[in-house]
């Protein structure tokens, strides 16, 4: 079974890449984040020729997150479900075989002393209680996307440039170790515990030609799951070319068992 998390900021840009690398590389389950793009403008006929189904919960111009997938999505959840910032699109959940497979697109936060910071913080908050509520560690639950938040120090190229921005700082980290706490395991970091390895580069300034990036995109995954892993990567191919997004994918593989 294999899983990926990518940010394609802009799916209608995207989608000739989208398609040519689902086509290549055969993935059984994609989450996808910053669609930019409402449910009826969502490539729904090409994504289903290519033989997936996807579950969507778009806006216009910003956020956006879908699920694809090869197999049947059900139970699906657009938003928290008691209703907080649903006017934003950024969760969605399903249902897929016996896994539920959640893609989230955490808020950037911009400067630290701003309105949109103290949003990403109550956001995250949210997002833990949202897993104490609706789900169990017990259960085979992965959590997969754009995070906004690097980890620690190996994720971050460029320390002096990022350290106490939204992006990096003991607040957003001390959150995203919470939900590692509550049961969660980091996949790119079981496989890779001491590599330097970014999700995230900027388009100016030639961030990737001097792999001058964040590790920002995560997939994340109860015990049961991660002990089904059998390794992750980051598809730094993506992130080359033509009309790339600044992300590149992160991918998951697990024992069909």
């Amino acid at each position: 079974m294999k899983i990926v998390t990518w940010n394609v900021n802009s799916i209608r840009t995207r989608l000739e890449r989208l398609q040519s690398w689902i086509a290549s590389d055969a993935p059984d389950i994609v989450c996808l984040q910053e669609l930019k793009c409402q449910d009826s403008e969502y490539p729904t006929d090409e994504i289903g020729a290519l033989g997936y189904h996807s579950a969507i919960f778009g806006q216009r111009t910003y956020n956006g997150v879908a699920i694809i997938s090869k197999f049947p999505i059900v139970d699906i959840q657009r938003g928290f479900p008691d209703g907080w910032d649903d006017a934003q699109a950024r969760l969605i959940a399903g249902t897929i075989g016996n896994w539920r497979v959640v893609s989230v697109y955490v808020p950037n936060g911009g400067e630290m002393n701003s309105d949109k910071y103290q949003y990403k913080l109550e956001w995250l908050d949210h997002f833990l209680l949202y897993l104490k509520t609706e789900c169990t560690p017990q259960q085979p639950i992965i959590l997969c996307g754009d995070y906004n938040v690097a980890a620690d120090e190996l994720d971050v190229a460029n320390l002096s440039a990022w350290e106490n921005t939204s992006l990096y700082n003991p607040e957003v980290c001390g959150r995203l170790q919470h939900l590692r706490d509550w049961g969660l395991t980091d996949m790119v970091r079981k496989h890779h515990p001491g590599g330097r390895i970014y999700t995230w580069w900027d388009y100016r300034q030639l961030a990737f030609p001097k792999n001058d990036g964040l590790r920002i995109d995560h997939i994340l995954a109860s015990q049961p799951l991660a002990d089904l892993s059998l390794g992750a990567r980051v598809v730094r191919d993506q992130r080359k070319g033509v009309k790339p997004s600044d992300h590149a994918p992160v991918e998951a593989t697990f024992d069909n068992a």
